[in-house]
């Protein structure tokens, strides 16, 4: 499929992002066609990572993109910018938020010249209001939105996820607000400003648990693997390692009891139903891994997802890409890089009849697309040389 019929191919992205939110909303558009610049700082190939560009993290954030250097603080600098932000489509920024407007390139700027911009702006904590303009990172949202007094097990102490929860569900928001802001312009012709932030999209995130809170003044505590309410729900031991079960409600409770053919202990009175396997949840717990002690974890996973039960192994990173469920499905993408040679990296996960997704191009290097960019802008080779000479690209 060509470029040209990926479905934001007609979109230009400026991408003044770092680290991991930011660029987790641009991919969205890169990966789906989207002309993406990734304006980077002058003097800085890191982009705020400490292991390198050429790590897996890095690569994995930035394909699809090209690379132009900038110094935004510089009059021509921000000229060039604002020449760029004339025709484009979308900016995205996660600086701290009083930052774009030092540099006078804030919404209201960019809109001056150009009414249709949609303008993309992440934080930790908001636009305004008393945290504003303090540093957010991942693990200090996971904290303040409720998410590490969730994780782990009781009485342990707060948690943190495994996963940058915070700045990856900061970036799909931002980049379905963007979506709807691009549908929206077709309407009205005009472009907006969006912003959201890792406090907000983590605590929605919640989901679940926020509501316990919101609407029944319920405070939800730690369970470890347990479901808060569905029982048995949670990791076992097996002979050889572990296994996840989702038995909730009386049908998989009456299924469960069916396929391990333990009578005496599912016709217990006491676990008839759910309210009586809560109040006994660690008896439960316990008698079952009793019983998935005498097997290994195939042959459980077998068994249960045969009689209707949810149920999976327990993965390390290098079986999850070795399962034949997730090599069927193509998330590992192959890459040829010019410097480390052919490397794989994680996919989208939906998947378009029509129009999927491409792997077009390798994360570029820091201003690799400097002097095209500025061609494409009108500027000459002594122009072009000049800055460089300048500092300003």
């Amino acid at each position: 499929m060509s470029a040209d019929n990926l479905p934001l191919s007609h979109i230009k992205v400026l991408d003044l992002t770092r680290v991991r939110a930011g660029p987790a909303c641009v991919r969205q558009f890169a990966d789906w066609g989207a002309d993406c610049i990734k304006i980077e700082m002058t003097g800085d190939a890191g982009d705020g990572y400490s292991d390198g560009r050429d790590k897996g993290d890095f690569q994995n954030l930035h394909r699809n993109k090209r690379s132009m250097k900038l110094n935004l603080k510089a009059p021509e600098g921000k000229k060039i910018f604002m020449a760029l932000a004339k025709d484009a489509d979308v900016i995205v920024e996660n600086y701290r938020p009083d930052v774009k407007n030092r540099l006078g390139i804030a919404y209201d700027d960019v809109a001056a010249i150009n009414p249709r911009i949609i303008y993309a702006s992440i934080s930790g904590f908001g636009q305004d209001g008393p945290y504003a303009n303090r540093p957010g990172v991942d693990q200090i949202a996971q904290g303040m939105s409720g998410l590490m007094s969730i994780t782990g097990a009781p009485g342990e102490g707060p948690m943190r996820a495994g996963a940058a929860l915070g700045d990856m569900s900061a970036g799909v928001f931002a980049a379905l607000g963007i979506m709807m802001a691009i549908i929206e312009r077709e309407k009205s012709g005009k472009g907006q400003w969006l912003h959201t932030s890792l406090l907000e999209a983590l605590t929605t995130m919640l989901d679940f648990q926020a509501a316990a809170w919101l609407f029944d003044g319920h405070v939800p505590g730690q369970a470890g693997n347990n479901h808060p309410k569905s029982i048995p729900t949670g990791a076992f031991r097996t002979q050889d390692g572990h296994i996840n079960i989702g038995a909730a409600g009386d049908i998989s409770w009456q299924r469960l009891g069916k396929a391990l053919k333990k009578d005496e202990f599912f016709n217990n009175p006491a676990y008839a139903d759910g309210e009586g396997r809560l109040a006994h949840r660690d008896t439960i717990n316990a008698g079952l891994e009793e019983i998935f002690m005498t097997q290994p974890s195939k042959h459980w996973v077998d068994l249960l997802n045969e009689a209707g039960i949810p149920c999976g192994p327990i993965y390390k990173m290098d079986q999850v890409f070795d399962d034949p469920q997730m090599k069927h499905l193509g998330l590992a993408v192959d890459v040829e890089h010019p410097v480390i040679g052919k490397r794989q990296i994680v996919g989208q996960p939906v998947h378009m009849s029509r129009t999927p997704w491409q792997m077009r191009s390798i994360t570029p290097e820091a201003g690799e697309h400097t002097r095209e960019i500025l061609q494409d802008l009108g500027y000459s080779e002594a122009d072009i040389d000049a800055l460089y000479a300048e500092g300003v690209v």
